[in-house]
């Protein structure tokens, strides 16, 4: 009970054969094939397409990356700037509370 056997299935077979004919029915199988083998298709697609978009973002921060240790590179080599005033610059004496304006 509830399960079809495979009388059933044989029984449906034979009267969708008798409505719809052995040609239409043979026609609706091979657009089920076309449609499945184009949604592969497309499926594959979509994943090149999801691959190529991987590895583009991959290279750019490969890129990204290797520009940052140039960078991080060319800073260390250089010497560091020396702010200390020397005693000829005389230093801006900062304003006093009575000479503001």
């Amino acid at each position: 009970m509830g399960g079809l056997g495979i009388s059933h299935w044989i029984i449906i077979l034979i009267i969708v054969l008798v409505l719809f004919g052995a040609g239409r029915v043979s026609n609706i199988m091979g657009e089920l094939g076309k449609g499945i083998k184009s949604f592969k298709s497309g499926m594959a697609d979509e994943d090149d397409e999801n691959y190529r978009r991987y590895e583009q973002r991959r290279t750019e921060e490969e890129r990204r990356a290797r520009e940052q240790r140039q960078i991080s590179d060319d800073a260390s080599r250089r010497e560091p700037i020396d702010v200390t005033p020397r005693p000829s610059d005389p230093a801006a004496r900062p304003p006093r509370d009575d000479e503001a304006s």
